[in-house]
């Protein structure tokens, strides 16, 4: 990665980030103060997300009400607890959506590439991480931004499931 700063995740071609690191909160909950992606755009991710095979739509068990948990379809339980962002009497939730004040996202991600997301500036490990595994990942602000957020939830999905 030293003459290429480019990654593939789930088919994708990820280079760094445009622009600045939006601004985080420093107390909980974690969320994106600044930098949100456009309300429609946001709405797309929605759509884009719960499109993908085998996803469904519920409440969080660990965010406000506004965000909209990912679950797996016909799982109940995390195969292993670094793998969910809820504890492990919850449903299995390896991804969750901030409301459209917010419109970042916490999920979970093989550490390797948790780390090369955050060198690369798509990523910050989530403030209260447990595992290394946990990570919030910037709102996409264009459609080719929206592309990439997508590809890291589909590579968190198959992780989290793998």
């Amino acid at each position: 990665m030293l003459g290429d700063p480019t990654i593939t995740i789930s088919g994708t071609p990820i280079g760094p980030r445009p622009g600045a690191r939006p601004t985080l909160s420093t107390s909980g909950p974690q969320r994106q103060l600044d930098q949100q992606a456009p309300p429609a755009l946001w709405g797309e991710l929605l759509a884009a997300v719960f499109a993908l095979p085998g996803l469904v739509e519920g409440h969080s068990a660990v965010s406000p009400a506004s965000t909209r948990a990912v679950f797996v379809d016909g799982v109940e339980r995390a195969p292993s607890p670094e793998r969910s962002l809820a504890p492990p009497e919850a449903r299995f939730e390896p991804v969750h959506l901030h409301g459209l004040t917010d419109t970042s996202l916490h999920l979970v991600l093989p550490p390797e590439h948790g780390r090369q997301l955050e060198s690369l500036g798509w990523a910050v490990p989530h403030q209260y991480e447990e595992w290394g595994t946990e990570y919030l990942v910037y709102g996409p602000r264009t459609d080719e931004e929206l592309q990439i957020v997508v590809a890291i939830i589909q590579d968190s999905i198959a992780w989290a499931t793998g």
